[in-house]
């Protein structure tokens, strides 16, 4: 993958979207899509608030991009997401047409990208999405970690 895309700035506004996400008491996830380096889209994870198994951090940010751009296509479009997507969201991903996927933290339960499954590399896909990984991953880990410890320690 050429890393040229690459911007710190936007991972970073991604951590943003996931901060908002946990200070909504929703799993902190947040993703941020870029075209010609302008923000078209953005998300974090509103499961909860949204009643819906949907609303992951990157479904919204795509639903974000494409009422924007008023096209589902997201054609020439990147992502940024704190923390590696899901086989739903990679699916999304791919559907939409983004060409570059950054990401952060590795998801070892439900990461589609590397950690469970390689899913992007899968030559039957109709859209080539380039991707890379490690970009802030502390900052994320760090809030995934806060997140759920506050769960396990908070009454019920």
């Amino acid at each position: 993958m050429d890393n040229n895309n690459y911007s710190k700035n936007f991972m970073g506004l991604a951590l943003q979207q996931a901060q908002i996400a946990f200070n909504s008491d929703e799993v902190p996830v947040g993703a941020v899509i870029v075209k010609n380096g302008i923000i078209c889209g953005s998300g974090f994870n509103q499961v909860i608030q949204k009643k819906s198994v949907v609303a992951h951090a990157e479904i919204n940010a795509i639903n974000s991009a494409a009422k924007h751009l008023n096209n589902y296509r997201l054609i020439g479009c990147d992502m940024y997401v704190s923390l590696e997507p899901c086989h739903m969201c990679a699916k999304a991903i791919v559907d939409a047409r983004i060409n570059n996927l950054f990401f952060g933290a590795l998801e070892p339960k439900n990461g589609a990208i590397v950690s469970v499954d390689r899913f992007l590399d899968r030559q039957h896909l109709n859209h080539i999405v380039s991707y890379s990984h490690g970009y802030f991953k502390d900052d994320a880990t760090k809030l995934m970690q806060s997140f759920f410890q506050s769960k396990r320690s908070s009454p019920e």
